[in-house]
């Protein structure tokens, strides 16, 4: 889940380099978090959450043969 969810947000954002994704797996789900720079996070999230709704849709359609949940979080990069 983890590829499928860089390779979309790596196509919707101006800067890919910032884009980073981490993948954690516990008893109950598997949690991928998206982190993308501050300029960035409108493109992912979209009006109204339309595009952050489209890539959970996409990840649990992908997911459907795992016997886990696969929840995805949208995190704003740390500013440095």
């Amino acid at each position: 889940m983890k590829d499928l969810v860089e390779v979309i947000a790596r196509s919707l954002v101006e800067e890919p380099d910032e884009v980073v994704v981490t993948e954690t797996e516990r008893e109950d789900a598997i949690y991928v978090e998206l982190q993308v720079g501050a300029s960035d996070m409108g493109k992912v999230i979209g009006k109204q959450g339309r595009i952050a709704k489209a890539i959970r849709t996409v990840v649990k359609a992908a997911s459907s043969k795992a016997d886990k949940k696969v929840i995805v979080d949208i995190l704003k990069a740390n500013e440095s």
